[in-house]
């Protein structure tokens, strides 16, 4: 049973200007499939590698594979539904899977536009997997297939059927990934000149926030055992020669104890490794104590989520924190040798150049490091895509990436909006080029932050940054030349019944009391969680934390709702990982 592995060339512009990130789905799924006995497998890379159709073409002819399987966040779902429509073409006779966010909740959509697609892996994809590899090689498929859970397919009618859950992998140490899957020597991070990978803690997240959905597709949160993810970090540097890795969790903090605990961990054993962590304002200042313990076990970066002007004065981003917290959180970490990058979403409806420029001067002010302005991307499966209604007019799923203006503001064109983007950047990383990093006085921060601006600025010269080439972007004077290119035949579709995967309450925040403190989402500020019982269960979870709805997840035999029929020329393809 031969099975081929291929990730879809496509990039946004965004994070992988830093370098080749190494997918780490391939290495957890083979990782499990290892497990299980079957170990014929390989991986194609036709991002890194850069194949086009042609190439991709013939890698998989010479793969000969019984089953090729690829994956899609919602950017790249075109691009994934092209891997196996080759696929199909070259190897008729091979089974073709698709695994991702994307498929797992818009499978309908996914399945009427690309029936060359046999099955939808849905949600956490390693025992789902490893039990349809088995079905196909004991040569139960297709006759057996209903009985998978976890799957998505269309049935002898054409008609697209899923079925019920498979149950989270409750023990998340039992997942052990094959990171000699990957060739290492292709994935370095520009900034370091290191190879670079992307492990994870924990799965999933106990809050329920309306913007996203992270919490819906792994269903509830579950942490791996410190020394056994310190056991995998100690493999990836001694073994594959790993030099940073991101810490790939959607909120490191939230388990404090065990967030602690491997950094200790880290600490003991000593193995010289660089990392960072994307987290919250909230985070760095409850855990102040802790920062220098933290840059002990080897966290250099963090990247802090901090509310841009506009989202400031929406009801539905509720006020987390204030800008003098925004700003004595980047202190602290600088202080204690972390490199501070602030993220500002951009691009709603109330967007105008004076809040973009706002933004400007509150990240000069705040002294960060490294900036970054991402497009607001609502996904199509979350609360708040339902919420936006009419005011989302984009459904070329290619541009939700978070570098093509998906939302129209009401008071200037997305050209103006793009434009406003890339004067922040300019004026931002020109002064610190200038002014701040060749003098940094600690040896590895100056390192770090000169080879940073290495990497934009190899991004700008390529034109790939922000995906200014695609974009036709030459600057200011050249505004009416920008080109979006929105697949417009593509339109709006009927929003899939999304909380039917994860049953939780409404994600909502109570309305702010004009003189009472404003409620904060996933555990900002005072409702913080303290600690996690080992079943992923909150102990002391104040009220407030974006809904809640830890524990509440689908019942193991529910089916997930049908969707209704979606013409062909309705689709679409971004951010966990």
């Amino acid at each position: 049973m031969r099975i081929l592995f291929v990730h879809p060339n496509y990039s946004a512009g965004a994070a992988d200007i830093a370098g080749n990130w190494s997918p780490a789905w391939v290495a957890y799924i083979a990782g499990y499939l290892k497990g299980g006995g079957y170990q014929d497998y390989q991986f194609v890379d036709a991002l890194v590698d850069k194949l086009d159709d042609d190439q991709l073409r013939v890698a998989i002819r010479e793969a000969k594979a019984d089953i090729v399987a690829t994956t899609a966040m919602t950017p790249m779902i075109y691009t994934a539904q092209r891997v196996l429509q080759i696929a199909r073409e070259e190897c008729p006779n091979a089974i073709t899977v698709l695994g991702g966010i994307h498929g797992t909740f818009m499978y309908k959509q996914v399945l009427s536009e690309a029936p060359w697609i046999d099955v939808i892996v849905r949600g956490e994809g390693e025992a789902v997997t490893l039990n349809l590899v088995r079905c196909i090689d004991e040569g139960r498929w297709p006759a057996e297939r209903g009985k998978i859970q976890g799957i998505a397919y269309l049935d002898e009618n054409q008609q697209a059927f899923a079925t019920p859950a498979e149950p989270s992998i409750k023990d998340v140490d039992s997942i052990w990934p094959d990171w000699g899957v990957l060739e290492w020597k292709k994935y370095i991070y520009i900034p370091l000149g290191v190879p670079v990978a992307t492990p994870n803690m924990a799965r999933g997240c106990p809050f329920t926030c309306s913007f996203c959905s992270q919490w819906k597709f792994w269903r509830d949160y579950r942490v791996r055992d410190p020394k056994r993810m310190v056991d995998e970090i100690e493999e990836l540097v001694k073994v594959h020669g790993i030099g940073f890795f991101i810490l790939a969790d959607e909120e490191p903090q939230i388990n404090k104890a065990k967030f602690v605990e491997f950094c200790q961990e880290l600490i003991d054993r000593d193995l010289g490794i660089h990392w960072g962590i994307n987290t919250r304002v909230t985070d760095v200042m409850r855990d102040e104590d802790l920062l220098p313990f933290y840059r002990k076990a080897g966290l250099v970066h963090i990247s802090l989520g901090t509310e841009a002007a506009a989202q400031l004065n929406l009801d539905r981003f509720v006020k987390e924190t204030t800008i003098e917290q925004n700003k004595r959180a980047i202190q602290l970490l600088q202080q204690n040798g972390i490199v501070t990058e602030a993220q500002f979403i951009v691009g709603l409806e109330n967007e105008t150049r004076e809040t973009l420029e706002e933004t400007y001067r509150m990240v000069m002010d705040w002294g960060a490091d490294m900036a970054n302005w991402s497009m607001y991307t609502p996904w199509p499966f979350s609360d708040m895509f339902t919420e936006l209604g009419d005011k989302v007019e984009v459904f070329d799923y290619s541009k939700y990436n978070f570098v093509s203006p998906i939302m129209k503001p009401d008071n200037i064109d997305r050209a103006e909006l793009l434009d406003g983007v890339m004067a922040n950047y300019r004026r931002f990383y020109m002064r610190k080029m200038l002014f701040q990093y060749p003098w940094v006085k600690d040896p590895f921060r100056r390192r770090y932050l000169l080879g940073c601006i290495k990497a934009f600025l190899k991004s700008a010269m390529e034109r790939r940054f922000y995906q200014l080439g695609k974009q036709n972007y030459w600057g200011p004077t050249f505004k009416k030349f920008i080109k979006f290119d929105y697949d417009k035949t593509r339109s709006k579709i009927v929003e899939p019944d999304h909380n039917a995967w994860k049953k939780a309450p409404a994600a909502k925040r109570p309305a702010v009391s004009a003189v009472g403190m404003a409620p904060q989402a996933c555990g900002g500020g005072g409702l913080l969680m303290d600690e996690f019982s080992g079943n992923g269960a909150a102990t002391s979870c104040k009220p407030g934390g974006c809904g809640g709805g830890g524990t509440q997840q689908l019942p193991e035999n529910e089916v997930f709702v049908s969707l209704p029929t979606v013409p062909k020329a309705k689709a679409q393809a971004v951010q966990e990982a």
